[in-house]
């Protein structure tokens, strides 16, 4: 028997991005970044965040907040296994996971896009969000109608 100490590891403290001090931008570099090219993905956000800003006349940050506030999902599906069949059950979404998951989208969405530098296919992606518009809100809006269609399977909740 093994009478180390066990270290509980805590996660890690996330410092707010250099230029503009926002922890969501922070988290947009990571999941940009590949391969740990932490400078090329900094390169990308913040060219992404200028050219956007410029063309809608808006503050950067407030671009960014806006235009994932619009996209986050307030129900999601998730598979359940319940004698034999397996049911999409409709769930909320917590404001942390919904973040993510708009960033997520925007950020795929971007990278399907053709023909352009990705800092400016970043930039029509976060117009797009922030118009309400595009291919995220589509994918945000068939979310929510999975959701509806599964209403009947909500008290499989987890």
């Amino acid at each position: 028997m093994s009478r180390k100490k066990i270290k509980i590891h805590t996660s890690r403290r996330r410092l707010p991005d250099i230029k503009y001090g926002s922890l969501m931008i922070t988290l947009f570099i990571n999941n940009i970044m590949k391969e740990g090219k932490k400078n090329a993905a900094m390169r990308i956000m913040y060219g992404a965040l200028d050219e956007a800003s410029k063309q809608l006349k808006v503050p950067q940050k407030d671009l960014l907040d806006k235009a994932v506030t619009n996209l986050r999902p307030q129900v999601e599906v998730k598979s359940r296994r319940v004698g034999g069949a397996t049911y999409q059950i409709p769930q909320p979404v917590t404001d942390e996971r919904g973040q993510d998951l708009a960033m997520r989208w925007i950020l795929e969405a971007a990278r399907k896009r053709k023909g352009a530098p990705m800092h400016k296919k970043l930039a029509m992606e976060l117009i797009d969000a922030y118009k309400g518009e595009g291919s995220v809100m589509k994918k945000r809006e068939n979310v929510h109608k999975m959701a509806e269609a599964n209403k009947a399977f909500a008290h499989y909740r987890y």
